[in-house]
């Protein structure tokens, strides 16, 4: 009984029916927060040696941002993705409404929006994003247990566990050369010429790459788990739900840990072997799981955390604002068309100055948040997704 009142008492109005979690948007925040650091780490795909300011921990802040934020933080976005989806389409459903056409138009702007982005970063998730999205729709109708099937199906990686068991590898050599040729154009081209390239190669390059890590795998099975995670209400504080957010947390942190170790031990290159091309995503959920376990009890239990956290609530909150932000501000100040950072720093620093861009960006969402209650993308988004198909009473 005392577990019971403490546990109602982290949360003192339990959100009714639909209203905004704001746990949600912290985990979306330090997605988008660790998108971002990770982004800057590899200094936008520019992968250049010869740094002028190298640090001697440049090899070992590389592999901890790596092993933390590489296929994790783009996975709770994901899965963040499919919460929201169960949000709109059960809103929508209360008030008599099929929200399928809307959720695939909705996604159309979406693919749109990712190919502005795409145009300025050549690692844009939006696009990728729009498509896989769509499998909401079909399932958005499923009963929870075949959605339990088809994300444990698509959790397993099929087709990676084909290729280890077969010995066969996708062909990538024509994602390689993709990237190599358009980090040129990164490093000495003009901003328009990159831009040109980017829309030339950046989304066939990126499908492929999504291809060989397993992602265009696991995007669509984290979306269905995020629709689940809505059903059950799992990211509110009630009933049980932070006891299995325990059993989680102790669940996933020995299988990442196991599958890191396991990674390690493959021959170089290690990730270029079909057994590393299972492992790696199924790691990275591992990983992903824990991290997000750890944000959601940390929430409920601590309110110093949730005050800390609070900044970066506001930042999730407009997420899709500071995503888009991030290319241009990451990129102007590692391409050749900007400041060129990338021939000066190591990891350690191009670390450093993502997190003065997410610090701007923090300051900028919270200033911006005094006056309104969304992202400025966000707004036209929701306009452009609702007021096409406005009718009159």
């Amino acid at each position: 009984m005392t577990q019971t009142k403490r546990e109602i008492q982290t949360e003192p109005a339990t959100p009714k029916q639909n209203a905004r979690i704001e746990v949600a948007d912290a985990l979306r925040g330090v997605a988008v927060v660790g998108i971002i650091l990770f982004h800057a780490v590899e200094c936008f795909n520019i992968f250049y040696q010869d740094v002028r300011f190298p640090w001697p921990c440049d090899d070992g802040v590389y592999f901890v941002c790596q092993q933390l934020l590489s296929g994790k933080m783009y996975g709770i976005f994901a899965l963040l993705f499919g919460f929201t989806f169960f949000i709109m389409r059960d809103n929508q459903s209360r008030r008599g409404r099929d929200f399928s056409g809307r959720f695939a138009w909705r996604m159309l702007l979406l693919f749109l929006i990712g190919m502005a982005n795409i145009a300025v970063y050549d690692g844009d998730i939006l696009t990728t994003y729009a498509l896989c999205a769509l499998v909401l729709i079909p399932c958005g109708y499923l009963s929870n247990r075949w959605l339990w099937v088809v994300a444990v199906v698509l959790f397993v990686q099929p087709y990676e566990l084909w290729q280890w068991l077969s010995g066969s590898r996708m062909e990538s050599d024509w994602i390689w050369s993709s990237y190599a040729m358009l980090s040129q154009h990164h490093q000495q081209s003009t901003f328009w010429q990159n831009v040109v390239a980017n829309v030339q190669y950046a989304f066939p390059a990126n499908l492929g790459y999504f291809a060989w890590t397993g992602r265009l795998t696991q995007i669509p099975a984290l979306f269905l788990l995020g629709l689940l995670l809505g059903r059950y209400r799992l990211l509110c504080n009630e009933g049980r739900h932070l006891r299995l957010w325990r059993t989680v947390l102790c669940v996933s942190v020995p299988l990442a840990l196991t599958g890191m170790v396991l990674l390690a031990s493959l021959p170089e290159p290690a990730s270029f072997t079909p057994v590393a091309a299972w492992l790696q995503p199924v790691t990275n959920l591992a990983t992903m799981m824990a991290e997000t376990a750890a944000v959601v009890l940390a929430w409920y239990a601590s309110a110093r955390f949730r005050r800390l956290l609070a900044p970066v609530c506001t930042f999730g909150r407009m997420s899709l604002s500071n995503y888009l932000l991030q290319s241009l501000l990451g990129c102007m100040m590692f391409y050749g068309w900007g400041f060129a950072l990338y021939r000066q720093l190591g990891h350690t620093c191009s670390l450093l100055t993502g997190v003065a861009i997410v610090a701007v960006q923090l300051i900028a969402s919270c200033l911006w948040a005094r006056r309104y209650t969304r992202g400025p993308a966000e707004s036209l988004w929701r306009i452009a997704t609702w007021r096409p198909f406005a009718q009159k009473r």
